[in-house]
């Protein structure tokens, strides 16, 4: 890997280790790009409510801050990018593109964790085989796509259907086709592929191999030793070269 957009930290209460661990991490790994992407601060419609999977908004200057020191002091051996992981939540979204500007914030991946949002739950990784839940799913992360906003889609294969085949891939097409017409890349998930988790889901990448979407790696790293894991990295390169996936080595950033 000479990049990985998809790094978190202690912020999101579910990472440990500091930003610079991470950095020299990617620099003893040869990396020449590492963007930071912890999970998104959101300013929720009910009072009171506090995540327990992403920071918080007053946190968001402090993320910026301590980035961009570390991308000045590493010049010329890393380019440190700054960006978030964010859900596609329509009626929230606005607020978020308002508070990632004012920050400073370079670029957003799509990671739909969630539909509603985590006040409400619809936590897309549980097995299901419900065809409405998958259909809002797929619906909810391509009008995201849409937005222009996301560089990338991060695990699209998060989504656990346990129903019919057809279904999922009548669906999982779908949303190729929709990625690959707005531009977007298809991350495989090195988190998952490391813990072994139901993604990356074969069932998915093989449409995506089908419909030529590009893809990319992404360490999703929540430990400094996760951004350069050359193990799951040939894992997954495995599963590129063994369905002849076009894969993307750095993306265009999508700026706010």
């Amino acid at each position: 890997m000479r990049a990985n957009y998809h790094s978190h930290t202690v912020r999101c209460h579910h990472a440990a280790g500091t930003e610079r661990e991470y950095v020299e991490r990617a620099v003893e790994g040869g990396l020449s790009i590492l963007g930071f992407s912890d999970h998104t601060p959101y300013i929720y419609d009910k009072p009171g409510f506090v995540s327990p999977v992403r920071m918080l908004p007053e946190e968001l200057t402090d993320y910026v801050a301590v980035l961009e020191g570390l991308r000045g002091e590493y010049a010329g051996r890393l380019e440190v990018r700054i960006g978030l992981e964010a859900e596609y939540f329509p009626r929230l979204f606005s607020r978020l593109l308002e508070l990632a500007r004012g920050a400073g914030v370079e670029y957003l991946i799509l990671g739909q964790h969630f539909l509603d949002d985590d006040c409400d739950g619809g936590y897309t990784a549980m097995p299901t085989a419900d065809r409405q839940f998958l259909d809002r799913y797929v619906s909810q992360s391509i009008e995201g796509l849409q937005t222009g906003c996301f560089t990338y889609f991060a695990h699209p294969d998060v989504i656990h259907f346990t129903g019919g085949k057809a279904e999922y891939d009548r669906q999982m097409r779908r949303l190729c086709r929709a990625a690959k017409d707005c531009g977007v890349p298809l991350e495989i998930n090195l988190l998952g592929l490391r813990e072994g988790r139901h993604y990356p889901d074969l069932r998915f990448w093989r449409v995506a191999a089908e419909e030529g979407n590009p893809v990319v790696l992404g360490s999703d790293a929540h430990r400094p030793r996760d951004v350069w894991d050359p193990e799951t990295e040939r894992r997954a390169l495995e599963i590129v070269d063994s369905l002849g996936l076009p894969l993307l080595e750095t993306v265009e950033l999508r700026r706010l």
